[in-house]
């Protein structure tokens, strides 16, 4: 069984009234085949390039394991020397991500490599935008980023799968109150709709991205990635002009994350289990009402 995906849309350029118009205004993600093209990085960024600029780091590395509701969401699982993880990655199948590393703040040279774009929107907000790494087969778990900023996403040295979701599918993903991730225990490859009624019906859309293909996802959108080669990523995210989603961000930096920290802290595998149980009852929920219309 398979979720209802339909492709991203795929474009070489694209000017900036037509992505304002199309893809910007209504949120709807987008691929662009050449922005990358014209950055340094597209010739550069190579795995030996990043283990030889970025040196012997010590990072923290995050597996496929549920979230372990004593711990924050953002909690790894185990720590490498960084060209370490990179032979790794480049020979071997692996669980083991990076998820949001700088290594721009250890080789500031990096700043050269690629060009925001600002042709086609303003609001950057990054000094030093996060990167992601991952291992042949590795998967980032179905969530939307909590600052709820504009992503272009520009993958490099091999191939990744993209599932996204439009936020408004939030319920019926079966979404962990006072998170900003799904419920772990469906496969987004092979939902079964048996034992998650809710999930049949949801509409996404997919993409492979390839080196230098980068990733328009708006605001809010739910992203699942599997990561097809070793290979890494670097996302530079965009404000929103909305004042109610910038609003929202700010709750859920501040009072939602202390108040699920706080909660995790202090009951653990109760809470875990309680959101759970809410997740599911609210996906049902949904489901009856047919949401969202």
């Amino acid at each position: 069984m398979k979720f209802n995906l339909s492709p991203i849309d795929v474009v070489e350029d694209i000017s900036k009234s037509d992505f304002e118009q199309h893809y910007l205004k209504p949120r709807k993600p987008l691929v662009i085949k050449n922005m990358a093209r014209k950055w340094p990085a597209y010739e550069k960024w190579t795995m030996d390039y990043m283990k030889n600029v970025v040196g012997d780091k010590t990072v923290p590395l995050y597996d496929s394991s549920k979230a372990d509701p004593s711990k924050p969401i953002n909690a790894s699982a185990a720590e490498m020397k960084f060209g370490d993880y990179i032979d790794l990655i480049k020979e071997t199948p692996t669980d083991l991500r990076i998820f949001l590393f700088d290594p721009i703040k250890f080789a500031p040279k990096l700043l050269e490599d690629y060009i925001a774009p600002k042709d086609l929107m303003g609001g950057f907000l990054d000094s030093y935008p996060n990167m992601f790494f991952g291992g042949k087969g590795s998967v980032t778990f179905l969530h939307y980023d909590i600052d709820l900023a504009h992503i272009f996403h520009t993958h490099f040295n091999g191939r990744k799968h993209v599932i996204l979701f439009d936020y408004k599918w939030k319920e019926r993903l079966y979404q962990i109150p006072y998170a900003t991730y799904a419920l772990e225990d469906y496969d987004v490859e092979n939902p079964d709709f048996e034992q998650f009624p809710a999930l049949q019906g949801v509409q996404g859309v997919e993409a492979f991205l390839e080196h230098g293909d980068t990733l328009f996802m708006p605001t809010g959108y739910w992203h699942w990635m599997k990561y097809l080669d070793g290979s890494f990523s670097i996302s530079l995210r965009a404000w929103d002009k909305s004042w109610l989603v910038k609003a929202k961000s700010l709750y859920n930096l501040t009072l939602q994350r202390k108040f699920d920290d706080f909660m995790k802290a202090n009951y653990r595998e109760k809470y875990m289990k309680w959101k759970e149980a809410l997740a599911i009852k609210k996906a049902i929920k949904a489901l009856e009402k047919n949401l969202p219309k």
